[in-house]
């Protein structure tokens, strides 16, 4: 009897233990943003940038600036049209489960690991258009602007992915 109840005993920790491990290797909304590269595209001399990229940052991302010689010709290589540009584009790479998505300026991370987590068919980013006050970035004392965030979609076409209504919905 004992040998019967130590070897059950070992086979319900061993279950335990496989089931244990794979639950903690499934990848979470958080950990698919925080395990990728972003690659920011910006002006050298553009300090609001820099808050978007502290913001990103202290949100857990990794991010890598770049200082191209035409931003916003390559914003028009990567389809962003000018009435959604930015001051900043920030990259995901490409990987085996998505072709790299896209950041047009000052899209709250929140955001962007809800779009990374569950990207909605057709779609390859997410854009604030201008220099929104009190968006990521641009804080301004205690003034805060409603926006919305815009899905970019492969087509060409764009939709209202989320309206920002007060500051704190952006965290």
């Amino acid at each position: 009897m004992g040998t019967l109840m130590t070897s059950s005993i070992f086979t319900a920790l061993k279950v335990a233990v496989i089931t244990a491990i794979f639950f903690l290797s499934l990848p979470t909304k958080a950990t698919l943003a925080n395990d990728t590269l972003f690659t920011v595209y910006k002006d050298p001399q553009c300090g609001c940038c820099q808050g978007w990229i502290d913001h990103a940052n202290q949100s857990g991302l990794v991010t890598k600036t770049v200082h191209p010689d035409n931003l916003y010709s390559m914003k028009k290589q990567l389809g962003i049209a000018p009435n959604l540009q930015s001051c900043h584009t920030a990259i995901t790479p490409r990987t085996k489960l998505s072709g790299g998505f896209i950041f047009e300026g000052h899209v709250p991370v929140k955001y962007i690991k809800q779009f990374i987590a569950k990207t909605p068919s057709g779609a390859f980013g997410l854009s604030v258009p201008g220099m929104v006050v009190g968006s990521p970035g641009m804080e301004n004392g205690n003034k805060f602007r409603a926006y919305k965030i815009i899905q970019l979609n492969r087509d060409g076409s764009h939709v209202v992915y989320a309206e920002i209504k007060s500051y704190q919905q952006q965290f």
